[in-house]
C-alpha cells in the first residue's frame, strides 16, 4: 500500500506548502482583487458572446435554376406620362414579355414635382379606356387605315372580309406593322372620336410613378422602361424578331426624358429584420445589399436629356437566410451590386470624358440589365459561442488570469525584498 502511494505522490504536480511558512504581502492582495475583477470581466464577456446569435454564411451551387425570381420596384418618372410609359421584360432564352399585360401595377400619375394625382390600378399599355358612348357606326361601318393597310379590294368583297379599322387602337396597329409613326394620333377619324387624341395630350407634361412586382426567368435578361408601345417584327437580316417601340410621340416633345427616382429595387422576397434586438451592429441585416439601389435620383441638366438613355448592370446572388428561432420560416431572396452608365442614343463623344465615344442607336429610357450568379449564399443564423467552447474559455480564463497574477505576485515580491535588503545594509 506504502509503494502503491508513494507513485502516486510522485505524479502530483500540486505541491502544497505549510501555512505557517506562506508569506503574504499588500501587494499580494491588491494583485489578487485585481485578478478577480479581470477574471468577473472576461467571464461576462464570453457570457455575452454565448448569447449573441451572428450570421455565418456559406457558398453552394444555387440549384433552384428553374424556379422564377420576383421583381419588385417602386420608380417615379417625372417627365414621362403614363400613357407614354412602357415596361418589357426581355430575356436570352427569347422570351418577350410586352407591357407585361399578365402582372398588375399600381400606377399614380403625378406632376413634374412628384405630388402625386391619380392613383388607380394600371396594368402597362392599357391605361386609355375610349370613350365609345358618342360613336354611331352602323353595320356596314369599314373604318380607314389610312394607307397602312391595304383596302383597295374591299368593294369587291362580302362585309366579313374587308380589311378594316373600326378603332384608334387598330389603326395604331397598323401604323405598327408598317413601321409608320403614330404620334398622337391627330387627324384620325376613330382617335379624334374616341378622344384618344384630347386623353394623350392633356396627360403629356405629367409624371408617372409605377409600382409593382412582376416574374423573371433565372436567365440573363433585361427589363427595361422605354416611351411608345412595344411591338416585335420579323429581322430579315439576323433570321428573327426584333424588338422595337413607338416612340414617335415621345420623339416629338423633347421637353421629355427618362429623369427617375428609384424609391425601391429588389429581385426576390424582402428579408425580416424586427427579431434582431440580440445581433451585433456588424452583423445587422440592414447592411445586407438587397436593395442597394433604394432612394437613388437620376437627373441630368444635358440638353439632350431627351435622348438620354439609362442603364443599371445588376449581377445578382440568390441568397438564402435560415433564422435560429424557428418561428421565422428561412427566407429565400437575392443581394445584387449594380453598375449605373448613361449615353445617348445619338452617340458620339462623352461630354465629361472626351475620349469615350459612344455607340449610336437604341431607345431612350431606363434599363436594367441583369444576370443570376451560378452559386448561392446560405446565411445561418447561429451562437456566437457554442456551450462547450463557453467552458473551455471560462477555463482558459481563470487559469490564464491566475498564471499571470502569480508571475507578477513573484516579480513584485523580489523586487521588494531587493530595495528593502538594500536599505537594510
Amino acid at each position: 500500500m506504502s509503494t502503491r502511494r508513494s507513485k502516486f505522490l510522485l505524479l502530483d504536480v500540486f505541491s502544497k506548502t505549510e501555512e505557517d511558512v506562506r508569506v503574504r504581502t499588500s501587494t499580494g492582495g491588491i494583485i489578487t482583487i485585481g485578478c478577480i475583477l479581470t477574471t468577473l470581466l472576461l467571464l461576462y464577456r464570453e457570457w455575452t458572446q454565448l448569447t449573441e446569435i451572428v450570421t455565418r454564411p456559406q457558398l453552394y451551387v444555387d440549384r433552384d435554376s428553374d424556379a422564377k425570381l420576383s421583381l419588385n420596384f417602386d420608380i417615379m418618372f417625372p417627365d414621362v406620362s403614363c400613357d407614354i410609359l412602357t415596361l418589357d421584360i426581355v430575356d436570352e432564352s427569347g422570351e418577350l414579355q410586352l407591357d407585361i399585360l399578365d402582372s398588375g401595377f399600381i400606377k399614380t400619375r403625378c406632376d413634374q414635382n412628384g405630388k402625386e394625382l391619380i392613383t388607380e390600378d394600371y396594368k402597362m399599355g392599357t391605361d386609355f379606356k375610349p370613350d365609345t358612348s358618342k360613336l354611331n357606326h352602323g353595320s356596314e361601318y369599314c373604318g380607314s387605315c389610312y394607307g397602312a393597310l391595304v383596302q383597295n379590294a374591299n368593294d369587291a368583297v362580302s362585309p366579313e372580309h374587308r380589311v378594316c379599322c373600326q378603332s384608334c387602337d387598330e389603326v395604331h396597329q397598323a401604323y405598327l406593322d408598317a413601321g409608320w409613326a403614330f404620334l398622337d394620333g391627330a387627324d384620325i377619324d376613330q382617335c379624334e372620336e374616341e378622344g384618344y387624341v384630347k386623353h394623350m395630350n392633356d396627360h403629356l407634361n405629367e409624371g408617372c410613378r409605377v409600382r409593382g412586382s412582376a416574374l423573371l426567368s433565372r436567365i440573363r435578361g433585361n427589363i427595361h422602361f422605354a416611351p411608345g408601345k412595344s411591338f416585335i417584327t420579323k429581322d430579315i437580316e439576323r433570321r428573327g424578331i426584333s424588338h422595337n417601340h413607338d416612340s414617335s410621340l415621345y420623339d416629338s416633345h423633347r421637353e421629355l426624358n427618362f429623369n427617375h427616382i428609384i424609391h425601391h429595387l429588389s429581385f426576390g422576397r424582402p428579408v425580416d429584420k424586427s427579431h434582431e434586438k440580440l445581433r451585433r451592429k456588424d452583423e445587422d441585416l440592414s447592411g445586407i445589399s438587397t436593395n442597394p439601389l433604394d432612394g437613388g435620383e437620376v437627373k441630368s441638366d444635358r440638353t439632350d436629356a431627351h435622348l438620354l438613355q439609362y442603364s443599371y448592370f445588376a449581377k445578382i446572388v440568390p441568397t438564402r437566410y435560415e433564422y435560429l428561432n424557428d418561428k421565422y420560416p428561412a427566407v429565400e431572396t437575392t443581394q445584387f451590386s449594380a453598375t449605373f452608365h448613361s449615353r445617348p442614343i445619338r452617340g458620339g463623344r462623352d461630354d465629361d470624358h472626351p475620349t469615350t465615344v459612344h455607340a449610336s442607336g437604341g431607345t431612350p429610357g431606363v434599363f436594367i440589365f441583369y444576370e443570376m450568379s451560378a452559386l448561392k449564399v446560405i446565411n445561418r443564423e447561429q451562437h456566437a459561442q457554442t456551450w462547450s467552447g463557453f467552458f473551455l474559455n471560462c477555463i482558459t480564463t481563470i487559469g490564464g488570469v491566475l498564471a499571470v497574477g502569480t508571475v507578477a505576485d513573484k516579480i513584485f515580491y523580489k523586487a521588494q525584498k531587493s530595495i528593502w535588503g538594500k536599505k537594510s545594509q
